[in-house]
């Protein structure tokens, strides 16, 4: 099956982490993603499949939800299959709906959110405003960008024609209810110095910075290939249609949204869980256009705007072997030069693989790389042993795939992994993941006996490609002042 092709992701490999270290938060997520990792192992192993169970579920309920809304706004059959088809063939939640990642769950309180407030809208029944409530205090326990939509829905009902419906008391307790459910979260937060914020600003001088505003709309153009015209066509019947005049609240938060991800230099995929009202939208909306219409013309335009997207699904989702991928993509770049975005990675440079699909390799070399030199020291020195890597995905996977080889924890710095980090360096070895191939280990040679190297990873498609394993021996008293320095300084941001 498609979802257990390729390994596991780098991002998946942290969030499989928190399964073991569960709290109330982390530095860059939330801690819902941890409770499904856990849920994940106890349920169904620890395989990649396993771990793409519940975010292909979350895929559906979106899908699901999705036909909801569609009924909400007043469509039919046809409008219910042009807009959850769409929504299926898009290449942007074929390639975001499979990964264990907060993500797709993310999309699914976007999602959830805006089908409760329509069907507030639609009843006045206030049950809905407090599911709304429970949806969004869950939704900020996921992912953080649920308050960004959670607002622009609020400013799109103050300019639209159902303002009056945040005259209620009801909206406070709802508010209230959703402040409980994430104040757990928030509490820790302030705990431990606002984490949320460093790892923003962090993002932002080493990713978002070099993200371009015009690269972003045209993202945001192209990342649902043909079905562009079905949300493009729900957004101007939500701001222009006399029919869907009390949901034009929908499309002022699209636009604030994307205007807000636009300044920020926002990632595309952050937009994603705004695009099913629209799809819901666009298929009432063709559903009016072609209602005279007879069947044929019908199937011929829910032809026309979903099955030309399998062409993209190569780069979106690991349909293929990895041979016949590269094939394809290499296809794709040379006869639609448009689709040349989805293998620019954030070094923005052209690569014959996705990011994504790069993120996917490499983890298990590694991982054997470090259980080699782990098994070439004696039981006794294994005893004075501690294994360290550079970044996140590296630690995740010497964590995931460890366990195979009774490894023991591994130390990282980076990312969640400085909160379990122990207080100091005390081992008279250690198996070092370099993710520099080595320049690295260059800075603090000096305060070691000796070092060798144990190998790299060699596949030239892993982003990981050249990361070295090494073995130190001996660290001096520089070196694990250093790492004291660093952890302490980590552990306040």
């Amino acid at each position: 099956m498609a979802i257990s092709h390729f390994g596991f992701h780098r991002d998946e490999l942290l969030h499989l982490v928190l399964a073991d270290h569960l709290d109330w938060g982390y530095k860059e997520v939330p801690p819902f993603i941890a409770l499904l990792a856990k849920s994940t192992f106890m349920l169904f192993g620890h395989s990649v499949f396993a771990a793409r169970i519940f975010p292909t579920i979350a895929g559906g309920l979106i899908v699901w939800l999705t036909g909801l809304i569609t009924v909400e706004l007043g469509g039919r059959r046809f409008a219910i299959a042009l807009a959850c088809l769409a929504l299926i063939f898009s290449p942007a939640f074929a390639a975001s709906d499979y990964l264990f990642q907060p993500v797709v769950f993310d999309q699914l309180w976007w999602v959830m959110a805006v089908w409760l407030l329509v069907k507030y809208c639609n009843t006045s029944s206030v049950k809905y405003l407090y599911i709304l409530g429970m949806v969004i205090g869950v939704g900020m326990l996921t992912k953080y960008t649920m308050a960004f939509f959670t607002f622009a829905l609020i400013i799109g009902l103050v300019f639209s024609k159902n303002r009056k419906l945040l005259i209620n008391r009801h909206i406070i307790g709802a508010a209230l209810l959703a402040l409980f459910i994430f104040l757990p979260n928030l509490i820790w937060q302030f705990t431990h110095h606002l984490p949320v914020i460093t790892h923003m600003k962090t993002l932002q001088e080493q990713q978002l910075d070099y993200n371009k505003p015009s690269d972003f709309i045209k993202q945001t153009l192209l990342d649902n290939g043909i079905a562009l015209f079905v949300w493009l066509t729900g957004f101007m019947f939500l701001l222009f249609s006399f029919r869907l005049h009390k949901f034009q609240f929908i499309a002022v938060a699209f636009v604030l949204i994307f205007g807000f991800l636009l300044v920020m230099h926002g990632k595309p995929y952050y937009l994603f869980g705004a695009f099913p009202m629209l799809f819901a939208a666009g298929g009432f909306g063709f559903e009016r256009w072609l209602k005279t219409s007879g069947y044929a013309s019908r199937m011929a335009v829910i032809t026309l705007f979903t099955i030309p997207n399998l062409i993209f699904f190569p780069m979106a989702l690991p349909i293929f072997s990895i041979n016949q991928t590269l094939a394809a993509i290499k296809f794709l770049n040379e006869k639609i030069p448009m689709t040349k975005f989805a293998t620019t990675w954030e070094d923005h440079k052209q690569h014959p693989l996705t990011q994504n699909y790069a993120d996917m390799f490499g983890w298990d070399t590694m991982t054997a790389l470090a259980a080699k030199a782990w098994n070439e020291l004696t039981p006794e020195q294994q005893k004075q042993t501690q294994i360290y890597a550079d970044n996140y995905g590296d630690a995740g996977a010497v964590h995931h795939f460890g366990k195979q080889y009774n490894l023991p924890e591994v130390i990282s710095l980076n990312s969640s992994f400085t909160l379990w980090a122990p207080d100091s360096l005390n081992a008279k070895y250690i198996i070092y993941v370099d993710d520099q191939g080595g320049k690295n280990i260059e800075s603090f040679s000096s305060a070691l006996e000796s070092y060798r190297k144990i190998g790299e990873v060699d596949n030239p498609l892993a982003r990981e490609y050249g990361t070295a394993v090494f073995l130190l021996v001996n660290p001096k008293a520089p070196l694990k002042e250093r790492y004291a320095k660093e952890l302490a300084r980590k552990r306040l941001e």
